[in-house]
């Protein structure tokens, strides 16, 4: 073989080595950082108190855990979203979203009103339903996850460990954000709060079905007595059978929610099309008042229509 040969056969190894390298150290990175995430705080904080204070204060909660705002619904959507509350930061973002908006419709369309409803769904809508999704997200991961972490303190009873130091565990080797969840439960566990006020405090700040399952069983149990370690096994089974029925309801309901997204993407798809054609379609008429009146009673209409058919395929199991 040429030596020429040799030199770039060995090129080519020394660089898909250093490729799977690179990429492998990107993905065990990444893993650690979901893994670490709670753990990042608990390294910047000198005690446990701290760091339950820190925790439920990034949660838009009080030293205590409970609400800090008036507006309860929005304090439950900023908790059960997992983002990190700061105030002034997401009034700033949200302020900076309102005049983009309004001051673009303005220059575009030359009315205050359209303005005035682009600044309020840009400033106000659009955030809301981001904090909605994100709140949405999480308790879906939240559900999906609750099984294996059932499992793994079921394991860790069996082999002898007390009930808080099983917790703990499931905040050590699980992923956020039943990770950080089931961590912060077992250092309030280890300050002084008891299992049942931990669990409770758990279901509180997620809002999750399976999960305030799995606290009132855990209070069930700490009232009657009985082995946890099958009650959980049995709690387990119940979540997992729950996920099955939830997938079967989604399959069953995608060509309704199909039929929902291309509804609502057609006449704006329609829309663009026309405007790149022919430009002075709507172009010559979209000044007058009747014609953006009637757009905006469509864009409602389209929303009111979307509502209900989210009704129609929206199944609680």
């Amino acid at each position: 073989m040429d030596i020429s040969t040799v030199i770039y056969v060995l090129a080519f190894a020394s660089a898909f080595m250093a490729m799977q390298s690179v990429l492998g150290f990107g993905k065990t990175a990444v893993a650690k950082t979901r893994i670490n995430k709670r753990l990042k705080v608990k390294e910047s904080r000198a005690s446990v108190a701290e760091l339950i204070v820190e925790l439920r204060r990034q949660r838009g909660l009080d030293q205590h855990g409970n609400q800090t705002m008036a507006l309860r619904w929005f304090n439950d959507l900023v908790t059960r979203s997992g983002l990190s509350f700061n105030p002034s930061l997401w009034a700033g973002l949200a302020a900076s979203l309102a005049i983009l908006a309004g001051g673009t419709s303005f220059f575009l369309l030359h009315s205050v009103l359209i303005s005035l409803a682009a600044a309020f769904v840009a400033g106000f809508v659009l955030p809301l339903m981001y904090l909605k999704m994100k709140a949405g997200g999480r308790e879906k991961l939240l559900g999906a996850q609750l099984p294996d972490a059932l499992e793994i303190i079921v394991r860790s009873l069996e082999a002898g460990h007390p009930v808080p130091t099983a917790v703990s565990l499931v905040g050590h080797e699980m992923p956020d954000p039943i990770g950080s969840e089931f961590g912060l439960a077992a250092d309030e566990i280890s300050y002084g709060s008891s299992l049942q006020e931990a669990v409770k405090k758990l279901a509180e700040r997620t809002r999750q079905p399976d999960v305030e399952l799995f606290a009132a069983t855990v209070r069930l149990q700490a009232k009657t007595g009985g082995n946890l370690a099958s009650l959980l096994k049995v709690n387990a089974a119940t979540v997992r059978s729950r996920q099955k029925m939830r997938m079967k309801v989604k399959a069953a309901s995608s060509e309704g929610r199909a039929s929902a997204m291309i509804l609502t993407a057609a006449p704006f798809i329609v829309l663009t099309m026309m405007h790149l054609m022919t430009p002075h379609f709507y172009g010559s008429v979209i000044h007058e008042p009747v014609v953006q009146y009637g757009l905006g009673a469509c864009v409602a209409w389209m929303a009111i229509g979307n509502l209900l058919m989210r009704k129609m395929i929206n199944f609680k199991v």
